[in-house]
């Protein structure tokens, strides 16, 4: 996020984004939006961000990676994608089908690489005026929230609310049946209203898919613009829901809002309070009948009113304090501590048996080829699963339990090809996140990351204000970024760069850990995706990989320490907008590489 936003002050749509955002807080609405989803820069910016990301590589129908634009010039790009809008047709959707950890398949549709980068020149246009609408606790799909926010928040209504009936939906095949005309009414609602916009996203929704046709309804997953059109046909679930009773507009003024819900109690609305993620959504109620009465109102708004159905065999009432619900592969239950009860949470058995399976295939695979990078690939897996599954009241024996699943297996293929023991020194990467007295294998002189040592961390709500599209939350942004730096250490580890020993593979990683993901230059957290290890003794000098001559450089800061064109410093430092320590910084690293300093 923090290069995302780095990104929009380059293009100068910073200003733009935040007008947009205070414009939709305020209620105003929007008719001449299609001359900022065509300007130069909001282009200039949706190329970037496509550029950035894993499936840029990915081909279309019409066969084109974003390698195939990078030979335009800005100018070239600009005009293009603004012609292609003048008469707007999208090309046909290549249709891909991806594993469920089912076992079944899900459809996803890959639009073609200028479709893709029009998508998301409208989406970062549209995203600031509905972020503005939306509801305050829905999380799917939105910027800086996440599953562990939406799991927080029915923690908080079990624990501080004694909300301890649940009502679950399910709604069938909810992608594939968002009905295209409501949902052009929606958007218009909510305040988006330039009618070439409405008509180019018309014929988004309705582009044809390969062997399959043209739609009539749904929105296609893959697409750039679908999560937020989605969150769109269910914002109205939202509003619809929290409008009977956390946000009922009353005649009278309420000290605060604690006395307005002691005061709805006397009356015959429902209680209940909705927390959604994408199309899973949940709604906790005081007792029995009242979750029963909003089942069935549930149940007619999305039939009535967005034209969607439930999955009757999947959708019920729990009593939370005898049964669990699942929630974004959690298990939820209220249990007595004391005089109260409070919400405790398992990682769901369906969650469990794939992550022993996928364990499996990958102690076979390392058995099989017992390499460093196989190794990295499996701490990946690791650390990722148990970042994921930390929000767990009961994660310590739900780990220990896959570990114990693992264990034989484990025994049996890696016994002979690495040393069964506890870390003796182990690097920074593996002391950040592990403890020293749990054995694990060693191979290619690389610790396992253990399965079972793992512990329970709160999770934290979600702070309203926190949004991209304000000074306050985009400061907030930059301050806590690194705070958590393990999903990004992640990512670090399946990013694969060829001829490189394995001593630089740890060494890449232990340095990054060390620095809590921070430049060694500038001092900014550098996500995953723009790390660059530098060797500050070059190779060719006689320079090793070594812990000691590695350091954590930004991308673009490693370009300007190597650049010798004028053009290339330039360009860089104009993106950058160092301050002369940091340039000075960057003459010494230029120095040790026997190059002039930069002026």
């Amino acid at each position: 996020m923090q290069t995302q936003l780095r990104y929009w002050e380059y293009y100068g749509m910073t200003e733009t984004f935040d007008s947009l955002y205070e414009d939709s807080k305020e209620g105003k609405s929007f008719n001449r939006l299609y001359d900022i989803i065509t300007s130069r820069e909001n282009i200039l910016l949706a190329y970037r961000t496509i550029k950035t990301n894993k499936g840029s590589k990915t081909q279309g129908m019409d066969k084109r990676t974003i390698d195939d634009f990078r030979k335009f010039s800005e100018e070239q790009l600009v005009a293009f994608i603004q012609k292609r809008l003048e008469n707007y047709q999208p090309m046909k959707v290549k249709r891909v089908f991806i594993p469920k950890p089912s076992g079944d398949k899900r459809p996803l549709g890959i639009p073609s690489m200028s479709d893709r980068i029009i998508q998301q020149a409208f989406k970062q246009v549209l995203e600031p005026i509905c972020e503005a609408r939306f509801y305050n606790h829905s999380y799917g799909f939105r910027p800086l929230r996440s599953t562990h926010h939406a799991i927080a928040r029915v923690n908080y209504l079990i624990n501080k609310s004694e909300l301890h009936y649940v009502v679950d939906i399910d709604i069938k095949g909810f992608f594939d049946n968002v009905n295209h005309s409501l949902l052009i009414k929606q958007l218009w609602n909510i305040g988006i209203r330039d009618r070439k916009v409405l008509r180019i996203i018309s014929k988004m929704l309705k582009a044809e898919i390969a062997g399959e046709g043209i739609p009539s309804k749904g929105t296609p997953q893959g697409g750039i613009l679908s999560p937020l059109l989605s969150n769109v046909v269910l914002n109205d679930l939202d509003q619809w829901v929290a409008g009977q009773w956390e946000n009922f507009q009353s005649n009278y003024e309420y000290a605060a809002k604690y006395v307005k819900y002691k005061q709805l109690k006397q009356t015959n609305l429902k209680e209940g309070f909705i927390v959604r993620y994408a199309d899973d959504f949940k709604i906790l109620c005081r007792d029995w009948k009242t979750a029963q009465r909003w089942y069935h109102a549930v149940r007619l708004y999305l039939k009535d009113r967005l034209k969607l159905d439930i999955s009757p065999e999947k959708s019920k009432v729990i009593n939370l304090r005898k049964n669990k619900s699942d929630f974004l592969g959690f298990t939820i239950k209220a249990k007595r501590n004391g005089n109260k009860r409070v919400a405790i949470s398992n990682i769901t058995s369906k969650k469990q048996r794939q992550y022993v399976q996928e364990g499996k295939n990958r102690i076979k695979q390392i058995h099989k080829s017992p390499t460093a990078k196989n190794v990295i690939l499996y701490n990946s897996w690791v650390l990722g699963i148990q970042n994921y599954s930390k929000g767990a009241t009961h994660v310590y024996h739900d780990f220990k339990k896959i570990a114990w699943c693992l264990r034989e297996l484990q025994n049996n293929r890696l016994g002979r090809i690495g040393r069964y023991e506890c870390p003796m020194d182990p690097p920074q990467s593996y002391k950040r996140f592990y403890k020293n007295k749990y054995k694990t294998y060693k191979i290619c002189g690389m610790y396992l990351f253990p399965l079972a040592d793992i512990r329970h961390k709160s999770i934290m709500s979600f702070s309203q204000w926190h949004t991209p599209f304000t000074c306050k939350g985009r400061n907030h942004i930059f301050k806590t970024l690194s705070s958590d730096i393990a999903y990004e250490i992640k990512k670090l580890m399946e990013s694969s760069i060829p001829n490189r020993s394995v001593e630089y593979f740890d060494n890449r990683i232990s340095r990054y850990s060390m620095r809590k993901g921070k430049c060694e230059i500038t001092g900014e957290f550098i996500p995953a995706e723009f790390v660059h290890c530098h060797h500050y003794k070059p190779i060719n000098l006689g320079g090793t990989d070594e812990f000691r001559n590695l350091r954590i450089l930004h991308k673009y800061i490693h370009v300007l320490v190597h650049a010798s064109d004028t053009q290339t410093i330039f360009k860089y430092l104009k993106i950058l907008n160092l301050d002369d320590i940091a340039i000075k910084k960057i003459n010494e690293y230029r120095k040790k590489c026997n190059l002039e300093p930069i002026n």
